[in-house]
């Protein structure tokens, strides 16, 4: 057959729909770090809101430097199938502000703002996991390497053109290897070196604001529709459609068996249970949402809520120390939407690729997905935690023992998230004033 000739006529355009769009995903998957900090930051205890919140923030300043210097060029320039790299893209330093990326009809410039947000979101997320224990210092130098080390080729291999698993035919929509199992992997990794917190199993550790978290979660649902169906670079096929309803229904369904799960096994329906099962609702469907149906979501929402559910207990039978579940939840329900493409692909999405249950009910598409799934994972663990060692081993990645109990927030930072001292103000001064008024009634009396 001979090639077709594309015509001028026939070349893509630049979209100001598609463009708008993309920017309004952009700025919603911004959104996510903020609301990952809030959701974080209210499931520590008091003494450590600050640094968590910190460990968020600090990677919107380092990942977007270095994704302008060079990361965006090493992660989709034209390479080999491990790495890329764009000579032009090295500072951004030679792109035309309607330079089209790759036959879509969005500029290159929001392309590369799009990824600059998962990438700053992605090692923000292995910061639950090493709650109350990380100098910020050594946080910080950890995320720069890590997101040079360990995200920046994995983006590679898994959405750029040339990268081995786009080439195997890996479907993940949005990240759930990339990012997610990224993420949970590393974050087991890093907690394996550095270990438990002081009090580990045996000292009270709830979350001192469910406000915030559920504040945080719901944040997070509403971020994670850019962050989904901007993936698709545009919506003029209708994929990007069903990404968006997708999203929305596996994360109910994951946030009621969560629920569910809680009720049978624990005899209540906790607060923490929704804000984490739709985060597990969220993470699983994240890599599938454009290869199922909506019943297939459900199925996706539905297994990921009791298997993260029952995964988060894993840490204490096991003895690590996974602060707030972000194995649990991030590891297990990357996995879990990764694989179960393998089953619920219909073929009628984001690609023809089909499922056990779907088509010729073959295994192909499955073992493209164990490939993915178990590449990433075990890069991301070794690599990161080499990372943590060479890291405790030199600056030391643990604050002192002291500094812990008395609490991160004021040894890392010289500040307290919650100021119940001055007189007339916060918990201590309404108190005051509330004992005042009960002793003026009974002298009036």
């Amino acid at each position: 057959m001979a090639p077709a000739i594309m015509l001028a006529a026939d070349a893509p355009r630049l979209s100001s729909a598609n463009t708008g769009f993309m920017l309004i995903c952009s700025a919603l998957v911004m959104l996510m770090t903020p609301a990952l900090a809030f959701f974080y930051g209210g499931m520590v205890r008091v003494k450590s809101t600050l640094n968590m919140l910190m460990m968020s923030f600090i990677s919107l300043g380092i990942v977007t430097v270095l994704w302008v210097l060079y990361g965006f060029s090493l992660a989709f320039g034209n390479g080999n199938r491990l790495i890329g790299y764009n000579a032009d893209w090295i500072g951004l330093s030679d792109i035309g502000l309607t330079e089209l990326w790759d036959g879509y009809t969005i500029p290159v410039f929001v392309f590369m703002v799009f990824q600059l947000m998962f990438a700053i979101l992605t090692p923000a997320l292995i910061s639950g996991a090493l709650a109350d224990r990380v100098k910020f210092s050594a946080w910080a130098l950890f995320v720069a390497l890590w997101a040079t080390l360990v995200y920046i080729p994995v983006a590679h291999w898994v959405w750029a053109a040339d990268g081995w698993a786009f080439k195997l035919g890996v479907i993940d929509f949005a990240g759930g290897t990339a990012v997610h199992i990224n993420a949970g992997a590393a974050a087991l990794g890093v907690i394996l070196v550095i270990g438990k917190r002081v009090g580990f199993k045996r000292d009270p550790m709830r979350p001192h604001s469910l406000p915030l978290v559920m504040l945080g979660a719901g944040l997070l649902w509403f971020g994670w529709f850019g962050f989904n169906a901007g993936s698709w670079l545009g919506n003029d096929d209708g994929v990007g459609a069903l990404m968006f309803v997708n999203t929305q229904v596996a994360t109910a369904a994951a946030m009621l068996a969560w629920l569910g799960y809680e009720k049978i096994r624990h005899g209540a329906c906790t607060t923490l249970g929704a804000a984490s099962g739709l985060v597990a609702g969220l993470v699983a469907i994240t890599p599938s949402g454009g290869a199922v149906s909506p019943l297939g979501a459900i199925a996706v929402g539905a297994i990921a809520g009791v298997a993260c559910a029952a995964a988060v207990g894993l840490k204490f039978r096991f003895g690590y120390d996974d602060s707030l579940d972000v194995v649990g939840v991030h590891l297990v329900g990357g996995i879990l939407g990764s694989l179960l493409v393998g089953f619920f692909a219909t073929g009628k999405g984001q690609s023809t690729a089909t499922g056990v249950f779907y088509g010729d009910h073959g295994f192909d598409q499955l073992w493209k997905q164990c490939a993915g799934v178990f590449a990433v994972l075990a890069y991301s663990l070794i690599a990161s935690a080499v990372l943590a060692f060479l890291l405790d081993k030199t600056l030391g990645m643990r604050v002192t023992e002291d500094a812990e109990i008395s609490g991160i927030d004021q040894a890392e930072h010289a500040e307290t998230a919650y100021d119940f001292s001055g007189a007339g103000g916060g918990v201590a001064g309404t108190a005051a004033a509330a004992l005042a008024a009960v002793q003026t009634r009974k002298v009036d009396a």
